[in-house]
Parts: C-alpha cells; sequence; structure tokens
C-alpha cells in the first residue's frame, strides 16, 4: 500500500476513533432544587396561575403612552446594557476560539523535513487528536458561560426596565405632589393676607400673623424642594435612556397610573422565567464541563503534523506525550474544578431561593399594600372635608386660627400620604413582577435535572 494511502488511512482511523470516545469527566445534568408546590403568600393571587403570563412588554400593563415609549428605549441606549451586550459577543467569540482546537490548523512559512530534519518552506498542517475529550468540554464550558453572559444581559436589561418604570412613577408623583403643594402655597398666601388683614383690625394677634407666614413660606420650601427632586429624577431618566439631561425632558402629566393585578403563576415555571437563574444554572454547567477538562489534562496527548515542502516534498510527524510527574499540578486542578462546581451548585441553589423569596415578598407586600389603600383614600377625604368645614367655621368665627392651621396640615399631610402610598403599590407591584421574570423566558429548552432517589 503506498505510504499516502497509508497516512489517509492512519488520519481516517484517528478520527473515527477519536468520534467514539466519550469526552472524560461528567456530563452534566441539572441538580435538583428546592421547588414548592405552591405560594405560601398566594392569597388572592391562588388562581392566578390560569391568568394570561406576564408579556414581554410588561410595562404596558400600567397603560401609559409616555413610559411605554420611554421603556422601549432602555435595550437600545442605555449605556450599561451596551456594555453588557459587549460582553455577551465577548463570550461567544471566545466560544469560537475553543472550537477552532477541534480543528487542523494551516499555516504557511518554515518546517522541518526529511529524515534529517532539515529546514524547508511551504505548507503545514497541525492537529491535536482530542482522544479524551478535553477540547469538547472546553467547547462546552464557553458555550455554556456565553448562555450565562447572554442571560445576565437579560437580567440587567429587566433591572434597568425596572428601575426606569420605578423612577417614571417618583416623577410623577412629584406632579401631582407639585400641584398639591401649589395649591396648599396659594392657600396659605391667601391666609396669610386675611390674618394680616385681621390683625389690622384687631381681630387676629400677631402670633396668628407670624404662624401664617410660617406656614406660607414652609409651603412654598417644600414646592422648591420638590421641584429640585423632580428635575433630578428627569436627569437621572435622561441617563439611563443613554442622553445627556440638557437634551432630554418630561413635560408634566396627571399621576392617574392605576396598580395592575399581576399573575403570579405557579412556582415549578419560576426557575424557566427568572434570567438571574438561568444564568446561574449555566455557570453551573460551564464548571461541570471545566472538570472534564482539568481530568484531560492528566492524560497523553497526540498531535499530528503534515506539511509539503518546496524543496522536500511532503512530511509528516506525530508528537506522543504523556505526563508523568507534575507535582500534583494536575490533581489540584481537578480537585479545583470540582469543588468550583460544588461552588456553582451552591450558588444556583441559592438563587433559586432567593427568587422564591423575593416573590413571596412581594406577594405578601402587594396584598397589605392593596388593603391599606382603602384606608388611605378614606383618610384623605375626611381629612380634606376637615379643612374644609374648619376654614368655614374660622370664617364664622366658630374656630380659631390654630384649628385651621391643624387642619391644613392634616389635609396636605393625607393628600401626600396618599400620593406615596399610591407609588409603594406601583413599586411593588414593579418589583414582583421582577421577582417573577418580567415576561422573559429561556431561548433553550432546559436541561433535564437530576434528582436523588
Amino acid at each position: 500500500m503506498p505510504p499516502r494511502v497509508w497516512r489517509v488511512t492512519l488520519v481516517t482511523l484517528a478520527v473515527c476513533f477519536i468520534g467514539a470516545c466519550a469526552p472524560v469527566g461528567p456530563d452534566y445534568v441539572r441538580p435538583s432544587a428546592p421547588v414548592p408546590a405552591a405560594y405560601k403568600e398566594a392569597g388572592a393571587h391562588a388562581s392566578s396561575g390560569a391568568q394570561a403570563a406576564i408579556s414581554a412588554r410588561w410595562w404596558e400593563i400600567y397603560g401609559d403612552p409616555v413610559l411605554d415609549a420611554l421603556v422601549s428605549q432602555v435595550a437600545v441606549s442605555n449605556q450599561s446594557l451596551a456594555a453588557a451586550a459587549a460582553r455577551v459577543r465577548e463570550a461567544q467569540a471566545l466560544v469560537q476560539v475553543a472550537n477552532g482546537a477541534s480543528v487542523p490548523a494551516v499555516s504557511a512559512g518554515t518546517l522541518k523535513s526529511g529524515r534529517k530534519n532539515e529546514n524547508d518552506f511551504g505548507l503545514g498542517v497541525s492537529w491535536e487528536l482530542d482522544l479524551w475529550g478535553r477540547i469538547r468540554r472546553d467547547v462546552e464550558a464557553h458555550r455554556a458561560a456565553a448562555d450565562a453572559s447572554a442571560d445576565d444581559l437579560a437580567a440587567a436589561t429587566l433591572s434597568m426596565q425596572a428601575q426606569l418604570v420605578q423612577s417614571y412613577f417618583a416623577l410623577r408623583q412629584d406632579d401631582a405632589l407639585i400641584v398639591l403643594l401649589q395649591q396648599s402655597a396659594e392657600a396659605s398666601d391667601q391666609w396669610h393676607r386675611m390674618v394680616g388683614n385681621q390683625y389690622a383690625q384687631g381681630q387676629a394677634s400677631s402670633a396668628n400673623v407670624a404662624e401664617a407666614l410660617m406656614r406660607a413660606s414652609t409651603a412654598q420650601m417644600q414646592l422648591a424642594d420638590t421641584r429640585s427632586a423632580r428635575a433630578q429624577l428627569e436627569h437621572a431618566i435622561a441617563v439611563m435612556l443613554g442622553k445627556a439631561p440638557a437634551d432630554f425632558a418630561i413635560a408634566p402629566a396627571a399621576f392617574d397610573v392605576q396598580v395592575p393585578a399581576i399573575p403570579a403563576g405557579v412556582p415549578a415555571t419560576l426557575l424557566e422565567r427568572r434570567p438571574d437563574v438561568a444564568a446561574s444554572e449555566r455557570r453551573m454547567a460551564a464548571a461541570s464541563a471545566r472538570i472534564g477538562v482539568a481530568r484531560a489534562e492528566a492524560l497523553p496527548t497526540i498531535n499530528l503534523a503534515a506539511g509539503i515542502g518546496i524543496l522536500r516534498g511532503p512530511t509528516g510527524t506525530a508528537d506522543v506525550r504523556a505526563p508523568l510527574f507534575t507535582g500534583g499540578r494536575l490533581q489540584a486542578q481537578a480537585a479545583n474544578a470540582s469543588e468550583a462546581y460544588n461552588e456553582a451548585v451552591a450558588n444556583y441553589r441559592q438563587t433559586v431561593l432567593d427568587a422564591f423569596r423575593e416573590v413571596e415578598d412581594g406577594l405578601v407586600i402587594t396584598s397589605t399594600l392593596s388593603g391599606a389603600a382603602e384606608l388611605q383614600d378614606r383618610a384623605a377625604a375626611a381629612a380634606t372635608e376637615s379643612d374644609r368645614v374648619t376654614r368655614n367655621q374660622y370664617r364664622e368665627g366658630v374656630a380659631d386660627y390654630s384649628a385651621v392651621v391643624e387642619a391644613a396640615n392634616a389635609s396636605l399631610d393625607a393628600g401626600r400620604g396618599e400620593l406615596q402610598l399610591r407609588v409603594r403599590r406601583l413599586d411593588a407591584s414593579v418589583n414582583l413582577i421582577m421577582a417573577l421574570g418580567g415576561g422573559w423566558s429561556s431561548p433553550s429548552p432546559p436541561v433535564p435535572e437530576h434528582r436523588s432517589p
């Protein structure tokens, strides 16, 4: 048989042998994690598993066109997310780097040729036979790491969207509070003038005038502080959208966003609905693959090389190496990889537990605040009516000025409390949506779960 045929046959047999060899190290199976049958704090949400799932454009549940337009820009313009997207592309490039080691490398330049191993110039081909699956495990690890990076991007996107939504609600709260404080400031100025006139007529004391002036000044200071807070929120939203604050503005508007009902679903689906859980699971898969990479380092390697030189024609070599003594380095690397996997498993299970805790927290907070809202509405209505009646009584000479001040302060505090509670409820609904994954779904089916017998 001609030498060329022998070489082709040898390479073919090597490829078949490599393909038949299972890579060393454990084949990854997702470890089990504690999953409850139902949410403890579901309450009114108990039957929500039959409801429609949260939409990928979850912010549209609040029915605010301005908010919809703002959140739609986050994934495109936010610079922190642009950096996270770059990290995803970096990880995907590393997959290609790792995969490149599985195919022969062709190069042009000097090569050793002939029995005397003399220098020649031509084309050379080199290839490491992946006998033990080291390269395959390395590709597997990098691919899982790239998937985790993509899940991290999804988690960062959801977090940034939630931050913008909650900042928007705070800004609208300030819009409503500014209106409330403007009304309070105007009323305080009117009362200050009225008390001043009464003082001039001997119907009020100088203390009444001073108290009216203090209240008018306080209202103006609160108004200025609220306008400053609103401006800072507007600046923060601009930066979230990748814009300079000087080039961005949100027109004041009424704060009429209502708190929506959030479908909680069932706990069994949560592991596939949260990108942070998916990222943690993918890191666990990468750590499992690296065990195989580390174990393969302690086994023999075969590197084939062939070439065609200008002066001496075809040539070929095989380099076989096996580690005999490394001072325990290779064993320590394998132990390190195993413990890194154990760490990843513990981190995954902790992430799952935190996910369920966040959902339970969100359910109990939304339920509690919902009950408080009705009480707050009644208190605000009562305070407003008390303020109106007390002012009329003062004009009729039935109530003194201190009662007017107390009723006015109570009405302002009740109105402010109503706004704060509404924002707390809206923020809690956003947090619950995030705890449930924000409408995200895994792009690939989950790896089967291993359960201990």
